[in-house]
């Protein structure tokens, strides 16, 4: 692995997974591409079964004082870190996958006849509540957090670069180009994000990881790197 290897992550990363890194000589540029809030929000017309896909809705409900009542609720969720984060805090998840459209069809397939409230955010992806109303399955939406991009410029050059959402590639193109980079994706929806703006000829560079996690994220960026 040459020492020279440098990588842009769209996200700032916690001090370890820097650190898994840095012990492989990958130099690590971090700019945080977008910023999440929680919003204001009001409870109503809440359903049987609750639906999170990102840890930042479940963050959010954590904070209303209805809590308590929500714990009681049967919970279905997108992503290994959110099935985590809700379980440490009490509540009781009945499926998880790791893309929205694979939850939608186990609901389609399941769970028809229950009823949902599914948890967003102001850019949440239009995946999950399409396929669950074409379906006819029933579902409210409350918005629980907020999404703002904010782009940064970045001089230097890197050999790669690290997405986690494809709101962090939008902002991403806000004030950079995409030249030969080697591009590292969390999942397909982010993927699919860089696709839309890529020729085929580029499309090559895109590389997905195996888990939806920053973690796996990381060990493809590694492994890649290693390789002869």
């Amino acid at each position: 692995m040459s020492d020279k290897t440098t990588i842009l992550s769209t996200k700032t990363l916690s001090t370890i997974q820097k650190q898994v890194l840095l012990d492989e000589a990958i130099q690590v540029i971090e700019a945080d591409f977008i910023k999440t809030e929680n919003a204001s929000f009001e409870i109503k017309n809440l359903n049987k079964n609750l639906i999170f896909t990102s840890q930042n809705a479940v963050l959010s409900i954590l904070q209303h004082p209805t809590i308590e009542q929500l714990k009681q609720k049967t919970v279905f969720c997108v992503g290994l870190k959110t099935k985590e984060l809700l379980n440490e805090n009490g509540f009781t998840v009945e499926a998880y996958t790791g893309y929205a459209e694979d939850l939608a069809e186990i609901i389609t397939l399941v769970y028809s006849d229950e009823s949902f409230t599914f948890f967003s955010g102001n850019l949440r992806r239009d995946t999950l509540p399409e396929m669950l109303t074409e379906n006819g399955i029933s579902f409210n939406e409350i918005k629980v957090y907020d999404t703002t991009l904010t782009p940064h410029k970045i001089s230097e050059k890197v050999d790669g670069i690290l997405f986690f959402s494809p709101s962090a590639v939008t902002s991403y193109l806000k004030k950079n180009t995409l030249a030969n980079e080697k591009l590292f994706c969390i999942g397909n929806t982010t993927a699919d994000a860089l696709r839309a703006v890529l020729s085929e000829t580029k499309i090559k560079n895109i590389k997905t990881a195996y888990q939806p996690s920053v973690e796996n994220v990381i060990e493809q960026v590694i492994e890649y790197y290693k390789a002869p």
